[in-house]
Order: C-alpha cells, then sequence, then structure tokens
C-alpha cells in the first residue's frame, strides 16, 4: 500500500513538472510572438524603428528571439554637437553632415528589405538616439556616432556583429553586404530617383536654345574668341576651386565656433572645405590669371611707354599679392606647403572620404610620420630615435 502510494505521488509530481515546463514553453511561445507582432506592427508603420533604453533591452537584449536586428546608434540632436562623437569643435559641421548622410543611407536600406520579395520577420532595422537612450550608449560602452551592430537571434554580439567604417564606410550598399554576411540575407538596394541633374540639365539646354533663338539674326558672338575665353576659365575657375566637391559632400557654408564664437571661413584641414572657402580661392585664382593678362598686355602693347609700364606694374601686383594669399591658404590647411616633404621617406595618404577615417589611427600616425624631419627618420636605432624627438 506504501508503495502504490510512493507510485502515486512520483506520478503526480512528473505530471505537476511536465505541465510547468509547457506552461513555460507557451508563455516563452507567446512572449515570443508578442515581441515578433509589435515590432512588424512598427516595421509596417517606419521602415526603422525607433528604440529607447527599455526597448531595447526588452526586444534586444532579453530572450527569446528568433529575429535579427540591425542596430544603429546615433546622435542626431543639434544640441549634442560632437561630444558624442569626441570630435573637435571645428569638425562638428562636417561630423554633422556625416551623420545625416550614414542616416540617409540606413533609410534607404531598411526601405530596400520592407519593400523586398525576400520581406519577413526575421530581420528589423533599428535606431537608437543618444538622447532618447543614453543608457544604451553607456551600457554598450560606445562613445562615438554613427555606430552599426547586428544582434543575432541567439546569443550576444560578436566581433565581426559591429560594423567596421573606418574601413568600408556607411554607403547603403556596403551595409548591405554586411548584413548578408551576417545574416545570410541579400538586400537589393533601391535609391529613390534623384531628378534634380535631369532638370538641370534641360534648364540649361532651354536657356542656350532661348539664346540662340533670340540671336537667330546674329550670331557672330558664337565666333568671339574672348567669348569663350572668358567662358572657359570660369568653369576651370569652378573645378579647381572645388565647386565639384561642394556639390556631392553639401559641407557647411562656414563654422562658428560655439565656444569663442570665431567665424572661420577656412576648413583647418586638407580633407576638408566651406563653401565661402570655395569661393575665396575662387576669386584669388582668377585675380592671379587677370594679373597674368595684364602682363601679356603690356608686353603687346604698342606705342605709349607709359601705360604699358602701369600695365606691367598692376599685372606683376597682382600676380605677387594674390598668388601670395593663394599659398597662405595651402599652407594653413597643409601646415606647410602642400607638396613639400620634410624627409625621404614619406608615405602616401590614400582619399578620406569621411572625417572619421581622417581621424583614424592610421592616418593620424602616417601623417606624424611625414612631418618629421630627415635625421629623425634616418635613426638607426630606436633609442637614437627616441633621442632625436626629445631633443627637437
Amino acid at each position: 500500500m506504501a508503495s502504490t502510494g510512493k507510485t502515486l505521488l512520483l506520478i503526480l509530481s512528473i505530471f505537476i513538472a511536465v505541465s510547468l515546463i509547457d506552461s513555460v514553453i507557451k508563455k516563452k511561445e507567446d512572449s515570443l510572438n508578442d515581441k515578433v507582432q509589435q515590432l512588424m506592427e512598427w516595421n509596417n508603420k517606419k521602415s526603422v524603428i525607433k528604440l529607447n533604453g527599455d526597448k531595447f533591452k526588452q526586444y534586444l537584449k532579453t530572450s527569446p528571439r528568433n529575429y535579427s536586428v540591425i542596430l544603429m546608434l546615433t546622435a542626431l540632436q543639434p544640441q549634442r554637437q560632437c561630444s558624442v562623437c569626441k570630435q573637435a569643435n571645428d569638425e562638428y559641421q562636417i561630423l554633422a553632415n556625416s551623420w545625416r548622410q550614414a542616416n540617409d543611407e540606413y533609410q534607404i536600406l531598411a526601405n530596400s528589405w520592407r519593400y523586398s520579395q525576400q520581406y519577413a520577420n526575421r530581420l528589423f532595422f533599428a535606431m537608437v538616439d543618444y538622447d532618447d537612450g543614453p543608457d544604451v550608449f553607456s551600457s554598450m560602452k560606445i562613445n562615438t556616432a554613427p555606430v552599426f551592430m547586428h544582434f543575432p537571434p541567439k546569443g550576444k554580439p560578436k566581433k565581426g556583429d559591429t560594423l567596421d567604417i573606418h574601413r568600408v564606410g556607411f554607403a547603403a550598399e556596403q551595409i548591405a553586404k554586411w548584413v548578408g554576411e551576417r545574416t545570410d540575407i541579400q538586400i537589393r538596394v533601391f535609391r529613390p530617383p534623384n531628378y534634380s541633374g535631369t532638370l538641370a540639365l534641360a534648364l540649361l539646354f532651354a536657356l542656350v536654345g532661348g539664346l540662340l533663338y533670340l540671336k537667330r539674326n546674329n550670331l557672330e558672338f558664337l565666333y568671339n574668341k574672348t567669348f569663350w575665353g572668358v567662358g572657359s576659365l570660369f568653369i576651370i575657375f569652378a573645378m579647381t576651386s572645388g565647386q565639384m566637391w561642394n556639390h556631392i559632400r553639401g559641407p557647411p557654408v562656414m563654422h562658428k565656433n560655439p565656444q569663442t564664437g570665431q567665424i572661420n571661413y577656412i576648413h583647418g584641414s586638407s580633407q576638408g572645405q566651406f563653401i565661402a572657402e570655395t569661393y575665396i580661392v575662387f576669386i584669388l585664382n582668377a585675380a592671379v590669371v587677370a594679373g597674368f593678362v595684364l602682363l601679356n598686355e603690356a608686353n603687346n602693347q604698342k606705342g605709349d611707354a607709359g601705360k604699358k609700364k602701369v600695365l606691367s606694374l598692376v599685372g606683376l601686383g597682382c600676380v605677387a599679392i594674390f598668388f601670395s594669399l593663394l599659398l597662405s591658404v595651402f599652407r594653413s590647411k597643409y601646415q606647410g606647403y602642400p607638396y613639400s616633404s620634410n624627409h625621404t621617406r614619406c608615405f602616401n595618404i590614400p582619399t578620406c572620404n569621411s572625417v572619421i577615417r581622417k581621424n583614424s589611427f592610421f592616418i593620424r600616425t602616417v601623417t606624424e610620420w611625414n612631418e618629421l624631419d630627415n635625421h629623425q627618420v634616418l635613426s638607426r636605432t630606436v633609442e637614437g630615435f627616441r633621442f632625436s624627438l626629445k631633443r627637437d
């Protein structure tokens, strides 16, 4: 009788244990279904889901999860300035443009996934702004932005789950390639059409066509060498001053230091420029060319020796003064003459397409190495190299 009671008690205990396990599993499944349903609801409204600290913990850090999340950690609020990215105040405007550009590229990628045929509930794109979730930045030990991270369905993010934007940048195509490597989901990027270039070209043709129509009875200006010369010089000045760079990168007009209030019209780095700076270089180049034109006119001038002398002096003055100002602009950006080197073992610095890349360890180290003197570089021992640095 006692053994029968023990057997019944054991069976009852097993039944209760199985019931509890089933209830826990069902609760987890219900919790997972609620998570996925909520994420899908948010995703149907916006391609990029905005999270705060609580939502980050609930949907990205807490189990269960059967979905991947691509998270962008950023700081888009103007009052953040450069504190989050730990950049100098002079670089704030450039960084702000980089943040906005990264955000635009991320939106393009998220939209491409949302409207693709492979769209499912196994991948979501989310964003945490510093002002909405500073605790997320502190918990992840992140003190810069933007940062792109992949949170896998199981486990914690590994080293490869953080996009190396220093190496590959943050173009939508590059992020999509990285997402494919981490999730095996291939996303075809669809960029929105940009008709601004087509519209500008159409307006240009309309303007030229209208001018030719109005002058249809007198087209002698088409054979005017001065007309074509001035037009060619205008295009050359525009290209050499950096107008195309402005069109591609969209830099600020100038920069005002928020602490001192000082306004800078010349960018302090060779990897960037302001719009005002391009017009300054445009005017200086034009003034130098005008000086050479005057010198040429003085040489071809016949007759009045006094007029010839005046043209020569004015032309020479224009060349000397404005070319020296042009060199001073180069000197302020390159911290010296741009085409000179202090030693024979300089390295070529690759073109930097972002401020983050320009301030990376590799670029800064190569720049400092190129600025060393020849006797420092030619030191035969490490101790000799250290002694030469201390001595200088």
